[in-house]
C-alpha cells in the first residue's frame, strides 16, 4: 500500500484474504484460489464486484477424482487419511467433498489436521495407528513448504499418497492430480494486461481451471511394492520412470 502499487497479485486463500483487507481500492488479482465465493472475496464469479478478480483453482470434483485415482492405484483400499491444515478457510469444504467421496467409493475417510510444521510427523504416525491405506492431500503453503519432510515421512511408513502438484511427484512422490498452476500463472497475466488497460476488477469475470494434469512415478510406484494399472498409465500426462 505504500508503494502505491498498481495491482497487488497473490496466490492463495490467506494472501487474497490479507489483501482484500488491506485495501479496497487497488486492483487485485488472484493468480490462484481455492474457494472465492465461500470465503467471500467475490460476489459470484461472472460478475466479482469490488476490486478483485483472478483465477480459482478450485474444481468441485478435484478431491472425489483424487480418491479415485488412489483407489485405482492402491486395490483393496478401504481407508483413506487425508492430510490437510484445516486453518486454510477453503479446506472445511474440501474435506466434506472428500467424506462423499469416500463413502460413494465404499472406503473410510480419516483426517490428519496439520497446521503447523510440527503436527506433519504425528499425522503420519496416527495414519498408521489407525491402518490407513493411502493418503491424499490438498495445496496449501504449509503442505508446499514442507515437502521434503512429507515425502520422507510417506516413504518411511510406506504410505502410497496423491499429491496436489506434479513437483512432488518430481521429487520421489507416487503420484500427482490437479490443476496446472504454471497455466493459471500465465492466464493471471492477461488480467493484469486489462487492468493496465484501464479494465475494472468488477467487471472481469473469475476464471475456472481449464487445464489438469495427472504425473505417475513408476520407480516410486515399484518401492511401494505397486503394479500400476495399464488403464491408469494410458490416462498419465506423464509418467517418470
Amino acid at each position: 500500500m505504500r508503494l502505491n502499487v498498481d495491482v497487488i497479485v497473490t496466490r492463495g486463500t490467506p494472501s487474497a484474504l490479507a489483501a482484500r483487507n488491506a485495501t479496497r481500492t487497488i486492483p487485485i488479482v488472484m493468480a490462484a484460489i481455492g474457494d472465492v465465493i465461500g470465503t467471500g472475496l467475490a460476489v459470484s464469479l461472472a460478475r466479482p464486484g469490488g476490486n478483485i478478480t483472478g483465477l480459482t483453482a478450485i474444481n468441485t470434483d478435484t478431491e472425489a477424482k483424487r480418491l479415485e485415482l488412489l483407489k485405482e492405484m492402491v486395490p483393496g483400499l478401504v481407508r483413506i487419511a487425508a492430510l490437510y491444515n484445516m486453518g486454510n478457510p477453503t479446506f472445511a469444504l474440501r474435506w466434506k467433498e472428500v467424506e462423499l467421496a469416500a463413502q460413494a467409493l465404499g472406503a473410510e475417510s480419516q483426517l490428519l489436521d496439520v497446521r503447523k510444521p510440527e503436527d506433519i510427523a504425528p499425522a503420519f504416525a496416527a495414519a498408521t495407528a489407525q491402518r490407513a491405506g493411502a493418503l491424499l492431500m490438498t495445496l496449501d503453503a504449509l503442505i508446499q513448504a514442507n515437502q521434503r519432510t512429507i515425502l520422507e515421512l510417506a516413504a518411511k511408513h510406506r504410505l502410497p499418497a496423491i499429491y496436489p502438484t506434479r513437483e512432488f511427484v518430481e521429487n520421489g512422490g507416487l503420484m500427482a492430480y490437479g490443476v496446472s498452476y504454471p497455466d493459471l500463472y500465465r492466464r493471471a497475466a492477461t488480467y493484469i494486461d486489462k487492468i493496465f488497460k484501464g479494465a475494472k476488477p468488477a467487471d472481469l469475470p473469475i476464471e475456472q481451471p481449464t487445464r489438469f494434469e495427472l504425473v505417475i512415478n513408476l520407480k516410486a510406484a515399484k518401492a511401494l511394492g505397486l503394479t500400476v494399472p495399464p488403464t491408469l498409465l494410458a490416462r498419465a500426462d506423464e509418467v517418470i520412470e
